[in-house]
């Protein structure tokens, strides 16, 4: 498994060696010794989530005020268009953003550090998506920023097919901008 710098500080890829052969594929997801061996402390990994969307869908902008929370996203079937926003004030690349494909052929794994807003759109007919989360749900520090914010002008590959009813009353980049900074 090899490692490599993502686009903002503290952002890593995860990428496996899968092998294939006659049989199929077999590739492993998740390394404790590697991840240790890059800052993270395994053990801190207290839920596991997983997602299925349908082509299309937008599952966006969502992350933590307060502590944050830490996430090792990774896309178990199909593809997806991943989106990272920084929201640590502080952070030299503050409210940029950045975008990663995760799919089902390379296996590459996403980690994504507490203070970033997250989320993706399904690129396949169908994609699953798993979550390896640091902290147990705490809905009053949610934070959701709109899909198509103005200020975020967020480049998403395809037309939007589906999206829930939380993200559609996301607030705004301003808004939680706002909020992080005060």
């Amino acid at each position: 498994m090899r490692v490599e710098q993502g686009a903002f500080e503290g952002v890593l890829l995860f990428v496996p060696t899968p092998h294939y052969d006659h049989r199929g594929m077999f590739t492993r997801t998740f390394d404790a010794a590697v991840a240790a061996e890059h800052g993270l402390d395994p053990a801190a990994f207290v839920q596991d989530s997983q997602s299925r969307s349908r082509l299309g869908t937008v599952r966006a902008l969502h992350g933590r005020s307060g502590r944050g929370e830490a996430k090792l996203v990774r896309c178990a079937r199909g593809a997806i268009h991943d989106v990272l926003v920084d929201a640590r004030p502080g952070s030299p690349t503050f409210g940029r953003m950045a975008a990663v494909r995760l799919d089902d052929e390379t296996f590459t794994h996403l980690y994504v550090p507490p203070g970033l807003l997250h989320g993706y759109q399904a690129l396949t007919d169908q994609a699953d998506v798993c979550y390896r989360i640091d902290r147990e749900h705490d809905p009053s520090e949610d934070i959701a920023v709109r899909y198509d914010d103005p200020d975020l002008a967020i480049d998403w590959p395809l037309p939007v097919t589906a999206i829930s009813e939380r993200d559609l009353s996301a607030g705004s980049w301003k808004d939680a901008r706002q909020r992080l900074l005060d």
